[in-house]
């Protein structure tokens, strides 16, 4: 992220599989049964451009269906620009990615997220339209556009069939998190599937940090609609401090959950009660037809055992684990195994 002293060794993607439980029926929804579980194993790529920078900022993926490849997409900050890069992942060999072509366009210039909407088309956010200081004042400069591809056999200037601005003027569209003004919302549009515009904004929901990235999952506890759920930053400041290595510097983590609940005619004042500190500390309501609670706290200190920098929450929804990334965390990722169950 930025730019880098030496720009030659390429970044990694990683494949991590959870181990199973035979009792729960799901072994054949399983990727790589082959591959040792509770461990990273990292990606080699095969037909990768010779001398072509690899340094991702953020991936989206289109599952397998029926034993065919996964359609990987990996936002590629290389040193001259920006771009994407398409892969293809065989499940019988899944730590394997072979690279199917690069994709360079306007639309793409300052790609900081991925939200793919079929196996060949995407929403791409972009942080800022001309420069870094946009995204630091949160003017609403940037924009997010959805790309449609061509077949794979597509390449260079003809690799994208057609793209359109889904929506102008956003202040700091950071992954698929799109901020307001003050950078401590998440923006909620109805997509119309015809011509991908966000053609209205359904609610607004205000968290008590700077968004990273979102991710929709199933109900955490048996609800009745998808939860999102929302990593971020507590003190922005405090990352910059982190990146430039300055002694004793630490960057909190924060991850919730926006939790639907269609009976809840009226907003409340005390929710979340039960983390470190509550969310509710920190904000006058949570909304009505929804709530939000804690998934992950952290002052950010790993000396201390913390962890610092959250930019993504997962989870899976077949063994109930959670998963965290920290921008720039030593141990880089985080595993949080339920103790009995799945919540």
């Amino acid at each position: 992220m930025g730019p880098l002293k030496d720009p030659n060794p390429r970044g990694g993607l990683w494949l991590y599989v959870p181990s199973r439980n035979a009792s729960d029926g799901n072994d054949s929804k399983y990727l790589a049964s082959k591959v040792a579980a509770d461990k990273a194993h990292r990606i080699t790529f095969k037909n990768y451009p010779e001398g072509h920078d690899f340094h991702p900022l953020g991936i989206a993926i289109w599952p397998s269906l029926a034993g065919q490849p996964s359609n990987l997409y990996a936002i590629n900050h290389a040193r001259e620009r920006t771009v994407i890069e398409h892969f293809t992942i065989n499940p019988a060999t899944p730590t394997e990615a072979e690279h199917v072509r690069t994709i360079s366009s306007f639309h793409s210039l300052s790609a900081n997220g991925l939200a793919l909407t079929s196996p060949d088309a995407f929403y791409v956010t972009n942080d800022h339209f001309i420069t870094l200081i946009e995204s630091v004042l949160g003017l609403p400069l940037a924009f997010v556009s959805h790309v449609t591809l061509n077949p794979p056999t597509h390449k260079g200037p003809d690799a994208i069939a057609s793209a359109t601005f889904a929506k102008l003027f956003v202040p700091f569209p950071n992954g698929v998190a799109v901020s307001s003004p003050e950078r401590s919302q998440v923006l909620i549009y109805e997509r119309d599937p015809a011509t991908n515009a966000l053609i209205r904004q359904k609610y607004s929901a205000t968290v008590p940090f700077s968004p990273d990235n979102i991710h929709f999952t199933e109900p955490f506890n048996g609800g009745s609609g998808e939860e999102i759920i929302v990593a971020g930053h507590p003190n922005f400041p405090d990352i910059t401090a982190v990146a430039a290595n300055k002694t004793g510097a630490v960057a909190a983590s924060w991850v919730i959950a926006i939790v639907p609940q269609a009976e809840k005619n009226e907003t409340s004042v005390e929710f979340d009660l039960e983390a470190p500190v509550s969310i509710s500390s920190k904000l006058t309501s949570d909304g009505v037809g929804w709530t939000m609670k804690t998934l992950f706290q952290s002052s950010g200190d790993e000396e201390k055992g913390g962890f610092p920098v959250s930019t993504t929450g997962l989870k899976d929804p077949q063994t109930g684990n959670f998963y965290m990334s920290g921008l720039y965390a030593d141990g880089g990722l985080l595993v949080c195994k339920p103790s009995s169950g799945k919540n």
